[in-house]
């Protein structure tokens, strides 16, 4: 079932017609029951792992909180982690380690007859996953509380909005609000709304028009030309946005009409100007988990700096395959993790370098930083979105070899199709940025307002993408 469908709509309106009328324990029952049958809409046989994961850690999680032996606590955290990754590892990566095994053996003479499952993945097995861990772990630092009620945890782990795309939400921000009553007002609803309208328009408009960019250029073989590859990154680089961020706003938009604050999960990604910003920018949910729940724990950096970069390295590099099992993902989070050491071996003289004095200079001097390092994202995305490691040779070959425009109209009609679909987007996000807020739209005048639902509104009738595309992360 997805957000961008006529039949999620009718699923929301009447699951939404009964919240509005129940008190806040049938809220919840209402909401678990919602839960299943969206993520069974897929596949109801996968929803028994989301039960045994909810199983496992809503009882380890009482387990660690009640014992009074620190080696009783390390027994039952390992059973959660272990168990869930078990899981994870087991749908996602079997067949990857298995044809990677074998090829490793063919290397040293020895043959094997590998078995592959193929088995299809869960959607939605990685967020659920990394947000049940995180209530297990955060037990047992002393940082939550565990809560007796499992139907109510069961709605933490299975809660629809953000449940197969993220956010991945902490149960210390989102278990509260699950077990208190919720306020429900009409400036609550009026931000949902306006938030579910963005995450559309972001989809439907921005993120599935470019597809039609991208996705020919790197279906095809090489040779390629080197200005249609750049057409196509750029392309990417606002399809992946607007398809992920467009998830995310309408997840909180849903949450918002029902009285839930789900997390913010991109905060203009692609106004950063190095590398470590642009972390705390994209996909919030996942850097910030990454680094509270293994960077941190493997030293961070407060062991100098050769452990400081190996756990840079390492953390990018589970971040990279926490994405999918290929080696295109291992080697774009083994890239994000040079960008993150080479930003930080390099700070102390940017520092002291400093910025211009005179505040045009400055915006300026900002400006280039934003374009320059927006150009190393866009490579990253190349490696993100290659059907295999070769592609990525031969696509950055023919950037620097193959760089010409051919005759026809093909190539500069997908340049005015990228700018009529990214313009709009930009225009908003600037505003966003000089407004230092998100929610700027929603805040200004009338008459501003409603000129841009307005236009919004008609480029999503007028050009966007029906259907009811997949979002790009059900993949992961």
């Amino acid at each position: 079932m997805l957000f961008n469908t006529l039949q999620f709509a009718v699923f929301f309106i009447i699951v939404y017609s009964l919240y509005l009328v129940s008190n806040h324990r049938w809220q919840n029952r209402l909401l678990l029951l919602a839960s299943y049958i969206f993520y069974g809409a897929w596949d109801w046989r996968f929803l028994s792992l989301i039960w045994i994961s909810t199983v496992l850690d809503y009882f380890c999680g009482i387990i660690i909180d009640e014992s009074g032996n620190i080696r009783k606590k390390r027994v039952f955290l390992f059973l959660s982690v272990f168990g869930n990754l078990s899981i994870l590892g087991f749908f996602k990566y079997f067949d990857f380690f298995a044809v990677n095994l074998h090829d490793l053996m063919k290397l040293f003479n020895i043959s094997l007859d590998p078995v592959f499952l193929k088995l299809v993945l869960p959607v939605g097995i990685s967020f659920y996953t990394f947000q049940t861990m995180s209530y297990t772990i955060d037990i047992y630092y002393g940082q939550l509380k565990p809560t007796r009620k499992f139907f109510d945890f069961a709605l933490f782990v299975a809660f629809f909005p953000q449940l197969v795309a993220g956010p991945i939400e902490r149960a210390k921000h989102l278990l509260p609000q699950v077990l208190k009553k919720r306020d429900v007002t009409l400036d609550k609803f009026y931000e949902g709304c306006y938030l579910i309208l963005w995450g559309l328009f972001l989809k439907v408009f921005v993120a599935d028009n470019l597809a039609k960019i991208v996705d020919p250029v790197f279906s095809a073989g090489p040779p390629y030309n080197g200005v249609k590859v750049m057409i196509a990154l750029y392309a990417f680089a606002f399809q992946i946005f607007g398809d992920f961020a467009g998830y995310s706003n309408i997840a909180r938009g849903l949450g918002k009409c029902m009285g839930f604050d789900i997390m913010i999960n991109f905060n203009l990604p692609y106004f950063s100007t190095n590398p470590s910003e642009f972390w705390r920018r994209w996909h919030i949910s996942l850097s910030s988990w990454l680094r509270d729940y293994l960077y941190i724990p493997l030293g961070g950096s407060r062991k100098g700096s050769f452990i400081t970069y190996r756990n840079l390295a390492l953390t990018m590099l589970l971040g990279g395959l926490w994405h999918g099992a290929a080696w295109t993902f291992v080697i774009w989070g083994a890239y994000q993790g040079i960008l993150l050491m080479v930003y930080r071996a390099f700070s102390p003289i940017l520092k002291k370098i400093g910025e211009p004095s005179n505040i045009i200079s400055r915006k300026v001097w900002r400006v280039l930083r934003v374009v320059l390092f927006f150009q190393l994202v866009c490579f990253g995305w190349l490696i993100f979105r290659a059907q295999y490691h070769g592609q990525i040779f031969e696509m950055t070959k023919s950037i620097f070899t193959n760089f010409h425009i051919e005759h026809g109209i093909g190539i500069k009609r997908d340049f005015i199709w990228l700018l009529f679909f990214i313009l709009p987007l930009g225009i908003i996000q600037f505003f966003q940025f000089v407004k230092d807020d998100l929610m700027a739209v929603y805040k200004t005048n009338v008459l501003v307002k409603a000129a841009v639902y307005v236009i919004v509104a008609y480029l999503m009738i007028i050009y966007g993408v029906s259907g009811g595309n997949e979002f790009i992360y059900f993949q992961f």
